[in-house]
């Protein structure tokens, strides 16, 4: 049985989080990883998105550790810009996680990734899926669409110096809500952390996930896997799920009508709950009643 911990939290950062647990530095072959661990419980690692970091990822931290010790792992280039002056690919952040995963010597673990980091889960996935014990993707597709909006967030990234205060780009930002945000503080929250990263990391990371398609590699996730979506994010394709549900040997989806793909921030709760019951039911986290479904229940 594993203890889930009742943890109230007022932290600004994941540093702050992991106060009474760790951070620190993995020292990884193609860069040294900033990581963050909170909480009690069997393994969750977690891979944030294409901007924001670790920090956009607290909401859905802060809930996730009252089950599972969390560890929030910054992807390449995150911390050091200079990290992307040598090329990498998809199949190189891939390795670094499983280098984290050895290093830590965690082992099938849970793996959670939201975004970008979602779609570098699906490829590890796809090429060892032995190595993690189940998988939780949300916000992902199984390849790049080339959509109108992503071929104008990817061009505008790539060719254009931006600045940071940029109304324009902030309601760029915004539409990832999928809909108009209603907490300015909530919004302001997601507009900080992602110019806290690099212009050129995140072009960098737009260029990589056009390189990603897994159409023909679906069968290989042969991994329990749950699939969040919600109703009203503009990144995902509803042919792209319907194809990942029905081509994923192991999958289920939960769909939530009224998040965009920023539902990890909006909509932290209703996902660890639902992180919570799947871990469940493929044998990764033993426990009746959580803090979690009790705090929600209230």
């Amino acid at each position: 049985m594993y203890p889930s911990r009742n943890l109230t939290f007022a932290a600004s950062s994941l540093a702050d989080l992991a106060a009474d647990d760790g951070t620190g530095l993995a020292p990884l072959s193609g860069y040294s990883a900033s990581y963050s661990v909170v909480g009690d419980g069997p393994p969750l690692v977690v891979l944030p998105g294409l901007a924001g970091g670790t920090a956009l990822l607290r909401p859905l931290v802060e809930r996730l550790a009252r089950a599972f010790r969390v560890f929030a792992v910054e992807l390449r280039g995150e911390a050091n810009p200079f990290d992307i002056r040598r090329r990498f690919t998809a199949e190189d952040l891939v390795g670094d996680v499983l280098e984290f995963l050895a290093l830590h010597q965690l082992e099938r673990p849970l793996l959670l990734g939201v975004s970008f980091g979602g779609a570098v889960a699906l490829e590890l996935a796809s090429r060892h899926a032995c190595r993690i014990g189940g998988l939780v993707v949300q916000g992902a597709d199984l390849r790049f669409e080339p959509t109108l909006l992503r071929r104008v967030a990817g061009d505008i990234l790539s060719g254009y110096p931006l600045p940071t205060d940029s109304p324009f780009v902030n309601q760029f930002f915004n539409l990832l809500f999928g809909r108009k945000p209603r907490d300015r503080a909530l919004a302001d929250f997601v507009i900080k952390n992602c110019w806290r990263t690099d212009q050129a990391v995140m072009a960098r990371r737009f260029r990589i996930a056009e390189e990603i398609d897994l159409t023909d590699r679906l069968d290989s996730i042969r991994t329990p896997t749950l699939l969040v979506h919600g109703g009203r994010d503009l990144f995902v394709s509803s042919k792209g799920l319907a194809e990942m549900i029905s081509g994923i040997p192991e999958a289920e989806s939960v769909e939530l009508p009224q998040a965009g793909h920023l539902a990890f921030v909006t909509h932290a709760t209703e996902i660890a709950l639902a992180v919570e019951r799947f871990a469940q039911d493929v044998g990764l986290l033993e426990t009746t009643t959580s803090a979690l479904q009790c705090d929600y229940q209230a």
